[in-house]
């Protein structure tokens, strides 16, 4: 259908866009990659064909810019791999001059917002850890009242664990609220546990594509962060659940009834082992996309197929079957590795 295709990634200086870029090498089609990033530094780290440096994509002149390149490059399909990106395009979509593969504009805001996501599985019966929003600190007092004596703080929106935090008294959930300027920005839950699976999926007009789980094993430069968390994933995981892959489509539904665009499902298990939605990562892959490629499910390539109408398989689910781990980190290139070579190692 395409001799060579013409895909616009944004933000392509960051390793979300990074691993997305190295799938599509690694397909059997022809890409043609241009690249943008607003950063004059993370610029030279493209790995696309060719790259612009372009304004924020909070700045007014953004979606010009990129329709500029769309029309120079004769671009056929925009993907943004950061939210910042992505609540732009999304907001701005009927200005682009080619065609972005997302979920409506509804979506993109709810599931960009934690709070507005709990909310909804509240109401749809899902296991989800009781949150409250912290307007003042009153807010954070009922929290420990109803929840416990350790709280898990959180902002509403935001990548990476951003802000997070555990406090076991409302001394530090005060602090670290107004150290971070947070007040109707932040929430507080129940703390579940530090055991997390993932759940990457494709749809095209509420008909699934293809979906694979991956668990974390461990986050990198954990310690770097109060919470432990940097949402970094150190070492990934092959790891398949019926009850993982129905519990990401129920999260996905109570959202979005025709789901359309990627949908990364983010869970934490409780500690009766009940994963439970956290936050879907919406019209974006994981930043280990690559990992699943390399595992041998090329979900950007599906991706760019199903957006342009291009004949694909459906229905796929957990096509991986192998046990897969997924080792990197800064400075590091990753590398696959099979469990059994893992478990030679667990004796000694």
């Amino acid at each position: 259908m395409f001799k060579t295709i013409r895909i616009l990634v944004l933000g392509a200086g960051g390793s979300p866009a990074t691993n997305f870029i190295r799938s599509l090498r690694e397909s059997h089609h022809k890409f043609y990659i241009v690249g943008t990033d607003a950063n004059k530094y993370y610029f030279w780290r493209s790995e696309a064909d060719k790259t612009y440096l372009i304004p924020d994509a909070k700045k007014r002149g953004y979606i010009d810019a990129i329709n500029r390149i769309v029309s120079t490059e004769k671009i056929q399909l925009i993907y943004a791999a950061n939210d910042q990106e992505i609540a732009r395009i999304s907001r701005d979509r009927q200005k682009l001059k080619t065609k972005v593969f997302l979920p409506s504009k509804k979506t993109v805001s709810i599931c960009q917002d934690k709070y507005l996501s709990y909310l909804l599985w509240e109401k749809s019966g899902l296991c989800v850890p009781k949150t409250f929003l912290l307007k003042t600190s009153i807010d954070i007092k009922k929290a420990f009242v109803e929840l416990g004596n350790k709280i898990w703080l959180r902002q509403t929106k935001g990548a990476f664990g951003k802000g997070s935090i555990i406090a076991d008294n409302f001394q530090i959930a005060k602090a670290w609220v107004e150290f971070k300027q947070g007040w109707g920005y932040f929430t507080a839950a129940s703390y579940l546990s530090p055991n997390s699976i993932t759940w990457q999926s494709i749809y095209r007009n509420g008909r699934l594509i293809c979906a694979q789980g991956r668990r974390r094993i461990l986050w990198e430069i954990e310690g770097r962060s109060p919470s432990g968390i940097s949402g970094i994933t150190g070492v990934g995981k092959i790891e398949t659940s019926k009850i993982v892959d129905e519990i990401a489509q129920k999260s996905i539904l109570a959202i979005d009834k025709r789901p359309h665009g990627i949908y990364s499902v983010d869970m934490t298990f409780d500690k009766e082992g009940i994963p439970n939605p956290t936050e879907i990562n919406i019209g974006r892959f994981f930043t280990t996309s690559y990992f699943l490629t390399k595992a041998g499910l090329n979900m950007p390539e599906i991706f760019v197929k199903t957006a342009l109408g291009m004949p694909t398989e459906s229905g796929l689910i957990n096509p991986i079957r192998k046990e897969y781990y997924w080792i990197r980190g800064v400075d590091f290139l990753p590398k696959l590795i099979a469990g059994a070579q893992i478990k030679k190692y667990d004796k000694q």
